[in-house]
């Protein structure tokens, strides 16, 4: 009897540890590479006496595909020159070919849309192809060569010319967007393949505020006289060690000035925590572009140092409030810089950390979606009434099944509008899916900043509800579509939008 007992209880544990398994998503893994490039455009004769070059800098994030492709998103800033707050957006494809174990060749294009600071744009669209040979160190690759840049709608600015660049793997693990708020238990992960240190990653979405400062001599005090700009905008947070944190953050101005200032920086920073990991002390420094909304930096290129405190409210929801500075390298533009944000923690712990608080994995739904937007009959400040179109890109973090928060950044590329962008922040929900899980609806409320291209958006402050489709095409990608309208709170800006796009869909495993 007691043999026969035995024998049960073996098999009782056995299928018990075979469900555990069994439940337990398949960890998959993407490679992917950031990017930081320059190139020195060759300007156009404008109203703007010796203009010769403008300097271009771009930030991206491309995913490596079958057979050498890649494609990824980039956002460019002018940092040189005399078109400060000069932005653009859009998408990567190319090609990356070894020839030997450290030489490659890499072929593509950037597309994509934007303008700004009075530069000859047009409706904002631009392609730039791009030709160089590059060479792959062992933690990062340096690449070099020939490219050239049309803003074709109605724009003058065309060029060839050189580029450098300098890329860094960026790879990632995570499960299919199914898994999306399944949790396991601790234990369970640590015998299974996703028993590996996690990283941290960290989502802030802030409001900030950049009081003008100087001398009375000052452009921009003279132009402003002391004024603030008010901003809202996302930081986006990767820690490759402990403390250690390199981010990229995006603003745009919603009131204070004429709309259509915005900044884009990318930087890195140490964390001190304390309280028992309740309070976090985070020292920052920044470079980046900025400008726009009648802003003078001249060439662009911006520096930011900041300091900021986290306290935690929830779980791994922090509050946050920051002190710092943006300013020129010369100071022609100097701000006092101070905001308040709400920042969420991804994956804060270790696997093999010996924290007893640890006790269970939650897979959160995280949607990359770029798309074409099409604003109907857009208004003015002067120029006649027309169609406005902008490339779009769009962050989603999943709360729960059905609730996410957005971060969107928009540009225009067609319609006579090239200096138009927006900068926004909200709230959304979603059903299941329906149509054997192929179908998703939803409805989301964003709000934020916009300015630039004439667009009759006043301070900037824009509101801009929809409603739309997802379908299915596989477990990572989804066709989307949407229609809502737009309106400016201080502007005649007040349209019904349509837009088309695809959606990237991906759970990241967080620890808790």
């Amino acid at each position: 009897m007691k043999k026969i007992s035995y024998v049960l209880l073996a098999l009782f544990a056995h299928q018990i540890l075979f469900s555990q398994i069994k439940s337990i998503p398949e960890r998959k893994s993407q490679k992917g590479f950031g990017k930081i490039d320059f190139l020195l455009i060759n300007m156009p004769v404008s109203n703007l006496p010796n203009e010769q070059y403008m300097g271009f800098s771009g930030i991206h994030y491309n995913l490596l595909l079958k057979n050498s492709f890649y494609s990824g998103m980039g956002i460019y800033g002018a940092v040189s020159g005399l078109r400060g707050g000069f932005f653009t957006l859009g998408v990567n494809a190319g090609i990356k070919k070894h020839f030997s174990n450290q030489f490659y060749i890499d072929t593509g294009f950037h597309f994509g849309g934007g303008g700004g600071a009075g530069a000859p744009d047009g409706g904002g669209a631009f392609i730039l192809p791009h030709f160089n040979l590059g060479y792959e160190f062992r933690n990062f690759s340096i690449n070099g060569g020939w490219s050239s840049i049309d803003f074709f709608d109605g724009g003058n600015i065309k060029s060839h010319q050189l580029n450098f660049g300098i890329e860094i793997p960026l790879n990632y693990v995570y499960a299919d967007y199914d898994q999306t708020e399944n949790e396991l238990d601790i234990v369970a992960l640590k015998k299974s393949d996703w028993n590996i240190n996690s990283k941290r990653t960290s989502l802030m979405l802030h409001l900030n505020n950049l009081m003008i400062k100087g001398s009375d001599e000052n452009t921009n005090v003279q132009k402003f006289d002391n004024a603030s700009i008010k901003l809202v905008g996302l930081e986006l947070a990767n820690y490759f060690s402990k403390n250690w944190f390199a981010f990229l953050k995006v603003d745009g101005a919603y009131h204070g000035i004429k709309a259509g200032y915005m900044d884009v920086f990318l930087g890195g920073g140490y964390l001190f925590s304390m309280n028992k990991k309740r309070t976090n002390i985070l020292a920052k420094f920044a470079l980046g572009a900025g400008g726009g909304g009648d802003v003078d930096t001249k060439g662009g290129f911006l520096l930011s140092p900041d300091i900021s405190l986290e306290q935690q409210i929830f779980d791994d929801l922090f509050i946050s409030l920051n002190k710092g500075f943006v300013l020129s390298p010369d100071a022609h533009f100097y701000t006092s810089s101070f905001g308040v944000g709400c920042t969420y923690h991804l994956n804060r712990s270790k696997m093999f950390s010996e924290e007893k608080n640890i006790s269970k994995g939650r897979f959160k739904g995280f949607d990359v979606i770029t798309k074409q937007d099409v604003y109907f009959n857009a208004k003015r400040d002067s120029n006649p009434i027309e169609n406005l179109y902008q490339i779009s890109l769009q962050i989603n973090l999943s709360l729960n099944k059905n609730i996410f928060v957005a971060g969107q950044t928009s540009f225009a590329n067609f319609g006579n509008a090239g200096a138009y962008a927006e900068g926004l922040l909200g709230l959304g929900v979603k059903t299941n899916p329906f149509f054997k899980k192929s179908t998703t609806f939803f409805t989301q409320f964003l709000g934020g900043a916009a300015g630039g291209g004439d667009i009759s958006s006043g301070q900037g402050f824009i509101i801009k509800p929809s409603l739309g489709v997802d379908y299915q095409l596989s477990k990572t990608f989804n066709l989307r579509a949407s229609g809502g309208f737009v309106k400016a709170k201080k502007g005649e800006l007040n349209s019904p939008f349509i837009n088309f796009g695809i959606k990237y869909t991906i759970a990241l495993l967080q620890l808790k």
